[in-house]
């Protein structure tokens, strides 16, 4: 507990600086290192980690995208190029295993792949969402409703949990836990948009909050349960060890990296 505790201390200590120059290149460069982390994490989850072959494109990738951003006019022209970059991985892979001639299975180079475009598309979104019309206000939905969600599903199933969600998976996690990191999630985007309105004047419709911090809740736990999904299915209990007491960067993330892309599509759409 102890070491939990002063990781969490370091880690606030490292993520504050980022946020507050979130306008600068600071913040899509700590993105993008993390999103390369991330994917190494993936790789060596299933085993490719030594495959440099097919890593490098992947690094490259993932260092790239989300600082890529801040040198394009807009998320649309930026999506454009980020579509063409995985495409590029893509085809690459697939020559890969054509020259290899079925050496390595096209079922698990697939399965990388997917897991690349799934963390890369997810810490990119954060960027985006960051870089929105008063983003500066929007992004921080992004952390507060993974880790809002995630403290009080805890507590709330510590407390009162008796059903569990889904033992499989997550033998810990409880429907009474879920609901109440539902509950409490809505109420921290409401409270959130109050306190933006009432100290620096921006203002964002309390209906649409609600509305999305009911939809963050829930994403946010699925984000969690297919992480332990794919650590159980591959026999690992953390993707790293970078965050002592806490794993790796995909134990760390893994609820905040599936609420970006819903934050931002969520964001578009209202």
């Amino acid at each position: 507990m102890k070491t939990r505790i002063i990781t969490a201390i370091v880690a606030i200590a490292l993520f504050v600086p980022v946020c507050w120059f979130s306008y600068t290149l600071v913040f899509p460069i700590a993105i993008s290192i993390l999103c390369a982390m991330g994917v190494f994490e993936m790789a060596k989850c299933l085993g490719f980690h030594k495959n440099l072959a097919l890593g490098i494109p992947m690094y490259i990738v993932a260092l790239s995208l989300p600082v890529f951003r801040r040198f394009t006019d807009s998320n649309a022209t930026f999506l454009s190029y980020a579509l063409l970059a995985l495409f590029a991985v893509l085809m690459y892979f697939l020559a890969y295993v054509m020259l290899r001639k079925n050496k390595d299975k096209i079922s698990d180079i697939m399965t990388l792949y997917a897991l690349f475009v799934y963390v890369v598309g997810c810490f990119s979104s954060i960027v985006l969402v960051r870089d929105l019309p008063n983003g500066q206000y929007k992004y921080l939905l992004i952390f507060i409703g993974a880790w809002v969600c995630d403290t009080f599903a805890y507590f709330v199933g510590k407390l009162f949990g008796k059903h569990k969600l889904i033992p499989e998976i997550s033998p810990k996690k409880t429907i009474e836990g879920s609901v109440g990191g539902i509950v409490f999630t809505v109420i921290a985007f409401i409270l959130y948009g109050f306190i933006i309105k009432r100290f620096f004047g921006y203002e964002m419709s309390y209906v649409m909050l609600g509305v999305l911090g009911l939809a963050v809740s829930v994403i946010s736990q699925m984000g969690d349960l297919i992480a332990s999904s794919i650590k159980r299915q591959y026999g690992i209990k953390d993707y790293g060890f970078i965050f002592p007491g806490h794993g790796g960067v995909l134990d760390r993330f893994d609820s905040v990296m599936l609420t970006a892309p819903v934050l931002y599509f969520g964001f578009i759409f209202f």
